[in-house]
């Protein structure tokens, strides 16, 4: 799919046919699309489709007539019928007359720009739009981040009566997602680095500078984040595990402790079922006796309860 938006002094607006300025978004884009516009932008078709390819790590490449810059960007994953965050490439190609973005999927950080919910954003300000979105792109792992500490907050309320695995392997989810974040933020720092460094080949002003300042230390606060949800859920999978057993262990006691008690009633009408010839048993001949045995056979598993509840077994 390839849309085109252009921004003018009064408007942003898609347009049909190209024009200096434009931006070019495409989401899984076909061999067709992808070769008509490497050949109209003289950009070479590896570099082209290399985000789509979901291992493509993140690098910066300057061409004669191109600078090809891939980053990470947060996505959702389904997993056990649950979404956890992953990330996949996105390709940001700045040519001299349009800057070019393409990803294997939609991506949330490109509807903030399509959206024109943003202020200050102009698709003919090339490298001010690759900055942007490489700040919006930061604080999307911010959110993740955050949303996957929620998730862990709301796991661990649920830790306290948990007797099954299935927290267990929420958080390992989790911490997967964490160590896919980290991984990405790291690459990311560096092409940030990269780019604020006098080499970068994107043509920067004071502005700019300060909007990457600003994305970079908004990366680097990402990634102590990451590091300390990261250690945290480490520490609570351990727990975890450690209060599942102990509350599995408790269900165990508790059933052994009733049987305990059960067996006595258990022993007294097992004696009673069985037929001897004269039937010597105690009570044989009063009327009720059957009652008067439950009854006793109640008071001694009473007294047994009793007495775990006072050693607090129970």
């Amino acid at each position: 799919m390839k849309q085109m938006f252009l921004s003018t002094a009064t408007e942003f607006k898609e347009i049909e046919t190209f024009e200096p300025g434009a931006w070019i978004n495409l989401v899984n884009p076909s061999q067709e699309e992808s070769v008509q516009l490497a050949e109209a932008f003289n950009i070479d078709i590896t570099d082209l489709r290399a985000p789509l390819d979901i291992e493509e790590t993140s690098r910066v490449a300057v061409e004669d007539d191109y600078t090809l810059i891939i980053i990470d960007v947060p996505t959702y994953e389904e997993r056990n019928n649950k979404s956890y965050y992953v990330t996949i490439p996105l390709g940001i190609i700045v040519t001299e007359t349009a800057v070019i973005t393409t990803c294997l999927e939609p991506l949330t950080l490109m509807e903030q720009f399509t959206s024109r919910r943003l202020k200050d954003f102009y698709t003919f300000m090339k490298t001010r739009f690759v900055f942007q979105i490489l700040y919006r792109n930061a604080g999307l792992y911010l959110t993740a981040l955050r949303s996957i500490d929620r998730q862990s907050d709301r796991i661990e309320a649920q830790l306290e009566k948990a007797t099954r695995n299935e927290q267990i392997i929420d958080m390992m989810e989790l911490e997967k997602s964490i160590v896919y974040l980290r991984a990405s933020l790291k690459l990311n720092e560096r092409i940030v680095k990269k780019l604020s460094g006098h080499t970068s080949s994107l043509k920067k002003y004071v502005e700019d500078e300060d909007l990457l300042e600003d994305t970079l230390i908004e990366t680097q606060q990402a990634i102590e984040m990451a590091g300390i949800y990261e250690n945290v859920l480490n520490a609570m999978t351990e727990t975890s595990a450690a209060i599942i057993n102990n509350n599995q262990n408790t269900i165990m006691k508790t059933l052994a402790l009733m049987t305990m008690a059960l067996d006595i009633p258990t022993v007294i009408f097992s004696a009673y079922g069985m037929n001897f010839q004269n039937n010597w048993l105690p009570l044989n001949g009063l009327p009720h006796a059957f009652w008067y045995i439950v009854f006793i056979a109640a008071f001694l598993s009473t007294i047994v309860v009793v007495y775990f509840i006072r050693k607090k077994w129970f």
